[in-house]
């Protein structure tokens, strides 16, 4: 690998503009394909196979007017003021009718008109019932808000408070969120912004919300990351190629996407997570590189192109094998079998695969244009006086203090992850909503004028479809209005509305709102309790009742993400054990960098569900309420995670592993492979980190959240478990650390990271060639 790395490495310096005009015309292809086709990407992150989606398909088959999204907006007034007055009726009654009149929005009006004309075959049970729009009490209590009456007339879909302050238009659309153009939405919320004019604030809901976006705020991390290789390079030219280089692979990975995102279905966060990893890759991998490249320069005296083609084939290789695991990291998600996660882990691994390409061959073409210039003469100068000088630096003494209390760095990292650790217990997981959105955002405003007009339960209705067990049985409007009885006296159910039965008169639909909110667990149980077979009401009229909706679909997912994760991290331990065994060749390195791995991972879910969940130092990091965490987050960051992780630890530990092989023993190896590597592996970290932290203060609350991981991640697990624990456990060990047995060192490959084989071939025709050039001796 390293000996056929170091020829294309050779080939593009030489031949810099055939590289480089290849990929301006692989990024040409891509953007005239994002032309065609257009953006297309989703907000809807659905799971086949749970309860909840398989009545939603049922639905989509038989009753399709029923299981199309749903949505709200809240009119709210003045302070002390109400919304029923003549002007402010009238306002609101255009705008309704003006958004029940767009394409894909169900007309509430026309379904309970079409509902009274088929009373008398309604009343037989042959044909399909539909409700009028209005919500009916089951209880005995007399709700806190009715039905907005105009002329004596009801408002179909809309209530009012009965303080008159606050009124609650709830549609549906004929298709999921998914299905529906971008336009649909913003014609929706331009209809009921049309109120305003009379003193009325129109809110629209959650799943009206725009779509995560990129923002400002992340190219603060990109200005950190030129500031640290900057310091690191010690030039702008040098600085600067790392984050071209980044930018392309970025351009090219992340604009594919979007390019075919016509074909595949990708929801909306797919491709900020590619720009999140390809970038923070795409730095750190061209910058082993260049580094690699200065220090042969500045260290050995060779020529940029000798120096630029050893990197690619040494520190290359590296790269080579730290993409590869983080592709591996990433495509094992595929076992997992769900469908938007196996899209978002394809297409970061697409990126990482891009930037690997790109440090492998861009790079060193762009290096041939540089040529000398990569080392400034004031480098050379500077490096020339140190030659003979032993480095002292900081890294050195750190190393060498860890090397000798090297037991109490070990039980010291221990105990401060594990304490981080600890808030694991306590985490949940779900959907970010407008519950936590901040409190000066349309989302949180109409889920709070919801919550305080309504009840917090209206912020996420339930779908239940009933059907009967037997095979020839009906819905009668006895069985109908008894499960309606029964589910309203439910203690956390606020209102039941039976929404019809479909044409064969097999299945009925019936909206249950609870009474608490979509994440709470009371929710969850009761979601739970609904579906159980043998539960009072399903054995009382012997029907089978299923949950669907947003609130029950995220429900769902969240449990099987939950259920699934131990799995996953099981895979990624066993990759984890082989990758590494193949890499260093050594019993106890994949040991300890599996152990390692895990501690930072537990500890960065701890820390994030202290912050996210539980509201720490909430306002430092831009929101405003704690609520649970994204469902996914964990499987998606602990694959990425893991990979970045095992950058460093081969780029850390095959420095260590090569100071052996040449001669370095014991604690010397330690610290001599330590010196070489950490200021690199340093620098990396902090760009990595700079880059993710950006994403920690973008508008949604999701991508806050999986920047925030991946930075505290790569923050612990960078400089406690790599920068501290690995050195000091291989202090522990010594070169026993190397130890493999004989038969197993004969069966595994030799993938020669540390490139010895190439050092050696090339040493070898040095020699020929001195030899060779050696005069001979006449006699």
């Amino acid at each position: 690998m390293s000996t056929f790395l170091y020829r294309l490495g050779k080939s593009a310096y030489t031949k810099p503009w055939y590289f480089i005009i290849s990929w301006i015309a692989i990024l040409g292809v891509v953007l005239a394909i994002l032309g065609v086709n257009g953006i297309h990407v989703t907000s809807d992150m659905k799971i086949e196979g749970t309860e909840s989606q398989k009545v939603l398909d049922q639905l989509s088959a038989e009753l399709p007017e029923a299981s199309g999204g749903q949505a709200s907006i809240v009119f709210t007034a003045p302070k002390d003021e109400r919304l029923d007055t003549p002007e402010r009726l009238s306002a609101i009654t255009k705008a309704v009718n003006d958004v029940y009149n767009l394409e894909y929005v169900i007309n509430a009006a026309e379904l309970a008109a079409k509902a009274g004309a088929s009373a008398a075959e309604n009343a037989q049970g042959s044909a399909p019932q539909q409700g009028d729009g209005t919500a009916q009490a089951t209880t005995g209590e007399l709700p806190p808000f009715g039905p907005l009456m105009v002329n004596g007339v009801p408002v179909p879909g809309v209530m009012l408070a009965s303080d008159g302050s606050v009124a609650l238009f709830q549609f549906q659309f004929t298709v999921q969120q998914m299905s529906l153009p971008e336009s649909v939405p913003d014609s929706v919320i331009d209809a009921a912004m049309s109120v305003e004019q009379t003193g009325i604030q129109a809110l629209p809901s959650d799943s009206l919300s725009t779509k995560p976006s990129i923002g400002s705020t992340e190219a603060i991390g990109i200005a950190v990351a030129a500031v640290v290789l900057f310091m690191t390079l010690g030039s702008v030219v040098a600085a600067g190629l790392p984050l071209l280089t980044a930018l392309m692979g970025v351009g090219i990975s992340v604009g594919g996407a979007y390019a075919f995102s016509k074909f595949i279905h990708m929801t909306d966060l797919t491709p900020v997570l590619a720009l999140m990893v390809g970038l923070a890759v795409g730095i750190d991998y061209s910058l082993f590189i260049v580094n690699r490249q200065r220090r042969m320069i500045l260290d050995q005296g060779l020529s940029a192109r000798e120096a630029a083609s050893r990197a690619v084939g040494t520190a290359g290789s590296a790269v080579f094998f730290a993409g590869l695991t983080v592709i591996i990291a990433l495509c094992g998600m595929l076992v997992i079998g769900i469908g938007f996660l196996s899209a978002m882990a394809l297409v970061a691994a697409l990126a990482v695969l891009v930037n690997v390409l790109v440090a492998l061959t861009l790079l060193p073409a762009l290096l041939g244009l540089l040529g000398e210039r990569i080392c400034s003469a004031k480098a050379r100068t500077k490096s020339s006086t140190q030659t003979n000088k032993t480095a002292q630096g900081f890294a050195h003494r750190w190393v060498t203090a860890v090397a000798k209390g090297r037991w109490l760095v070990i039980i010291a990292v221990i105990v401060i992850l594990g304490a981080a650790a600890l808030p694991v217990a306590k985490m949940e997981m779900g959907i970010p909503s407008g519950a936590t959105a901040n409190l000066d955002t349309p989302s949180r405003q109409s889920y709070d004028a919801i919550s305080n007009g309504f009840g917090e339960g209206f912020n996420g209705p339930l779908l239940l479809v009933a059907k009967p067990n037997g095979a020839s049985d009906k819905v009668t409007p006895e069985l109908l209005n008894g499960l309606v009885q029964d589910l309203g006296k439910h203690q956390n159910v606020s209102l039941v509305t039976p929404m019809g039965v479909n044409k064969t008169g097999d299945m009925a639909i019936i909206s249950l709102i609870p009474k608490t909110g979509p994440t709470d667990a009371e929710t969850k149980n009761l979601v739970r309790e609904i579906r159980a077979s043998d539960s009072s009401m399903a054995l009382t009229y012997d029907v089978t009742v299923g949950v669907t909706g947003f609130t029950a679909i995220n429900i769902d997912m969240s449990s099987k993400l939950a259920e699934v994760f131990p799995l996953y991290v099981g895979i990624i331990v066993i990759l984890s054990l082989i990758i590494l065994l193949l890499v260093f060749r050594s019993i106890i390195v994949p040991l300890k960098a599996t152990v390692g791995f895990l501690l930072s991972v537990l500890a960065t879910f701890g820390i994030t569900t202290a912050v996210y969940q539980w509201g720490w130092l909430h306002s430092l990091f831009g929101f405003d309420t704690g609520g649970p965490l994204l469902s996914f987050m964990p499987i998606m960051v602990t694959g990425i995670l893991y990979g970045l992780a095992m950058d460093y630890q081969v780029f850390l530990v095959s420095s260590m592993r090569e100071s052996y092989v040449h001669g370095h023993h014991g604690t010397e190896s330690v610290v001599h492979g330590y010196n070489q590597a950490s200021r690199v592996v340093v620098a990396a970290a902090v760009i990595m980190v700079s880059v993710f932290a950006g994403f920690i203060f973008a508008h949604d609350i999701m991508i806050k959240q999986i920047g925030f991981a991946l930075a505290i991640g790569i923050l612990i697990d960078a400089f406690f478990v790599r920068m501290a624990l690995v050195p000091a456990v291989m202090a522990v060990f010594g070169d026993k650390a190397w130890w493999l047995p004989k038969w197993l060192d004969r069966m595994l490959p030799n993938l020669d990271v540390e490139g010895d084989k190439l050092l050696a071939e090339l040493k070898s025709q040095e020699s020929a060639a001195n030899i060779k050039a050696k005069p001979r001796r006449a006699y």
